[in-house]
């Protein structure tokens, strides 16, 4: 297997990419090129500005075998390999790699990390320490054969559990999963609804169909706005990052914008990743000033009814415990974090 270290993600060809990507141990739309490639171009909405990019891929009888999009930055005071996509606003990272291709990929990897060849145009190598990778699924296999590696190289090796990504499983009937809903809150979930139907406030739903991308993101990020902490987290460089997102999703057809409008007004949104026959729940805003109709609960069932009807098989609220998440049956499953040292 010959590996190779690239100085930009042009080196690489986007079909090839995201050909692997759909056979590769963790399929997420988070490790599609056109996200990776987006995320690093505004470095996380300003998370990383001296961020050095370490992308590498390895290759048998030129067949593309793998993918490791990593960076170095320093994090934690030492200067660590982190996977592109870390920390705040990619909810499932990974290397991208087939499961039968998978161990010897990473064993690989892991010789031509510490080998001299890891030479960008500089120099010296690399001076990393340690692999501090974030968001790993629970079911990821890079988890076991992290450890196995490490202990056979006699390096330092920490996992732990990161943050819990709730999913409702769907089957295709919107009946079938409300009864599996806690009984108060499927009549709660039943009465929004048809409260919101009966106002007279011409309350409706409807999927954006982006004919003018700029102001339906306009719109999106206005809404979420009205949440103090997430007007916060959109500072100028996150709403940049967040707007190269939404866009690459939308021209690549994996995107899923939602609105409810009451009153001829738009007054919750809700953005999602359509992608793998499943919804990805990504972010979602909600007008204050128009809480008598329940509007994001409103918003929430709507969206899982489509699901049903168009017979995705989950919805996934992806990183955050939110109360909300489990009133409406979500049950846990978890993204991890793996360290490891060198010393």
């Amino acid at each position: 297997m010959e590996y190779t270290l690239h100085k930009d993600f042009s080196e690489i060809n986007v079909q090839e990419w995201n050909d692997l990507l759909k056979d590769s141990v963790s399929n997420t739309p988070f490790l599609r090129y056109e996200y990776q490639y987006a995320w690093w171009e505004h470095r996380g909405g300003g998370e990383w500005q001296n961020a050095q990019l370490v992308l590498i891929t390895a290759r048998e009888d030129e067949k593309l075998i793998g993918i490791a999009p990593l960076f170095i930055a320093e994090y934690e005071n030492q200067p660590a390999l982190l996977l592109i996509g870390s920390i705040e606003i990619s909810d499932y990272l990974d290397l991208i790699v087939r499961m039968n291709d998978h161990a010897r990929f990473i064993t690989g990897l892991l010789d031509f990390l510490a080998s001299d060849q890891v030479r960008p145009g500089s120099p010296r190598p690399y001076n990393w320490s340690g692999l501090d990778w974030y968001n790993l699924p629970d079911t990821s296999p890079t988890l076991a054969v992290l450890k196995t590696e490490s202990a056979l190289r006699g390096w330092t090796h920490h996992e732990e559990m990161y943050r819990p990504t709730p999913r409702i499983a769907l089957n295709g009937d919107f009946d079938e999963y409300l009864s599996r809903v806690e009984k108060k809150q499927r009549h709660e979930i039943r009465r929004k609804m048809r409260r919101a139907e009966e106002s007279r406030r011409g309350v409706r739903w409807f999927i954006s169909d982006m004919e003018n991308p700029e102001a339906e993101i306009d719109l999106f990020l206005g809404l979420m706005e009205y949440d103090q902490g997430k007007a916060g987290f959109l500072h100028e460089p996150m709403r940049a990052q967040m707007r190269a997102i939404i866009r690459a999703a939308h021209e690549n057809g994996w995107l899923w914008l939602a609105f409810l409008e009451a009153d001829g007004k738009r007054i919750a949104a809700y953005l999602n990743f359509d992608y793998n026959n499943k919804l990805w729940g990504y972010n979602a805003g909600v007008n204050r000033a128009f809480m008598d109709l329940s509007p994001g609960w409103v918003l929430l069932s709507y969206v899982l009814q489509w699901c049903c009807e168009n017979k995705r098989y989950e919805f996934d609220f992806m990183r955050g415990d939110e109360e909300y998440k489990y009133r409406f049956g979500a049950v846990n499953q978890y993204v991890m974090r793996a360290r490891v040292s060198k010393t």
